[in-house]
């Protein structure tokens, strides 16, 4: 099977070459390859009562061994994310926590164009191409996949470099197919982040997330109603306060150990504390100000691949119409924040896990790449019907303030 090679990769960026990547040449290169502007979320994703209701993922074709699933493969696909995008920090960060870095290759988008009509493209790019497929947006992926695609192309995406092919852009369960499916090429030791015996609760815990946190502050941006942006806010801050309940007496989500849903949960706090909190008005309380989800968030930036992709600065990256408190705060002072002297953590953390040493959970001894491999559940938020991705429609058994697995993720 076709590989493509990822040492082309170590390209000057755009600022080392002082390349200016106009609406003109975007319009071009938008000719060239027969794609379409960009959807507008408040145009296309917004329901009668004024509610945004995020469009369903697309590509959703699970990874897997039946026929016409996709098929894991070393050196064939490759992850398109954005430095501001906490739903594509997600795989990057899961990939390289596994060791997969060598298996599954990764490009970070950028705005195209001055004004960005026609969505991710790769301004920072020689040719203002990506340098393994050729592509100038993301959205070339989706038309080759489907013609008759007219959503928006999303970060994340997986492509098929080889066939350049958009095949899955389920950020609901893409980080699980990484975790899964790409077992076989995972180091031995590799941690478990999604424990075969408990991913039902981990799996209700994120459809829970989803539209409380994760989609709670684009609920509150996007919405175009008073009663829009009141459910958002209340979903969201109700759901904290739950967080940091829980958070009190478990150092991580479900335990002594990171799971798939801490990645979740760090990629939006992290987000909505440097960036997004500027968006949506009034305030009920930063992330600072929660003892517990402040020293959690604190703790998992300690780790390496959690660091890799945090971006503090990101307000402060050349967007057309970054002006304001945004543009006026990246322009004057976020290049002067201490940010890891204020990100530093102190250790308490370590005191709630019975083994404060380790951060992941080793898998079974005897527990064969097969044993692994179980089917994984599908998202009710890809589902076609509005009403079905209302995110009035949340539920979860166990109150989100508890931990249903609370003591039962184990090392041997």
């Amino acid at each position: 099977m076709g590989k493509f090679d990822i040492s082309v990769l170590n390209l000057e960026t755009l600022e080392d070459r002082k390349i200016t990547y106009t609406d003109e040449e975007a319009e071009r290169h938008a000719k060239e390859v027969g794609v379409s502007p960009r959807p507008n979320e408040t145009l296309d994703e917004i329901n009668e009562r004024g509610v945004f209701v995020r469009q369903a993922n697309s590509f959703i074709v699970p990874f897997g061994d039946k026929e016409g699933e996709h098929k894991a493969d070393k050196g064939r696909y490759r992850i398109f994310w954005a430095h501001g995008c906490h739903w594509s920090n997600r795989p990057v960060i899961v990939r390289d926590i596994l060791g997969l870095e060598d298996v599954i290759s990764d490009i970070a988008t950028t705005s195209t164009g001055q004004n960005n009509i026609y969505g991710h493209g790769f301004n920072d790019q020689k040719g203002h191409k990506d340098p393994v497929t050729g592509a100038y947006f993301l959205s070339e992926f989706y038309k080759n996949a489907d013609p008759d695609f007219k959503g928006r192309a999303t970060t994340p995406t997986l492509v098929d470099a080889i066939e350049k092919k958009a095949v899955n852009n389920d950020y609901h369960r893409l980080s699980n197919y990484i975790e899964v499916q790409f077992r076989k090429y995972q180091p031995n030791d590799a941690p478990d982040l999604y424990p075969v015996k408990y991913r039902r609760e981990i799996d209700e815990f994120n459809d829970w997330l989803f539209p409380t946190v994760n989609n709670g502050h684009y609920r509150m941006h996007f919405g175009l109603s008073w009663e829009s942006y009141d459910e958002g806010y209340n979903d969201f801050f109700d759901a904290l306060d739950k967080l940091e309940e829980r958070l009190e007496t478990n150092r991580f989500i479900f335990g002594d150990y990171i799971t798939d849903s801490d990645i979740r949960l760090y990629v939006t706090l992290i987000r909505w504390e440097t960036k997004y909190y500027h968006n949506v008005g009034p305030l009920k309380k930063r992330i600072a100000e929660y003892k517990n989800l402040w020293g959690y968030v604190k703790d998992l930036y300690s780790i390496p691949q959690f660091k890799k992709y945090t971006f503090f600065e990101f307000p402060k990256l050349k967007y057309k119409g970054n002006r304001g408190y945004n543009g006026s705060f990246a322009e004057r002072i976020a290049s002067q924040v201490p940010y890891e002297k204020l990100w530093a953590t102190d250790g308490e953390r370590k005191k709630l896990s019975s083994d404060p040493e380790n951060v992941y959970l080793k898998h079974p001894e005897n527990e064969t790449v097969e044993d692994y491999q179980s089917e994984i559940s599908v998202s009710k938020w890809n589902s076609p019907s509005w009403e079905d991705r209302d995110p009035r429609n949340v539920s979860i058994s166990v109150d989100p303030s508890i931990n249903p697995l609370k003591g039962l993720l184990k090392n041997n």
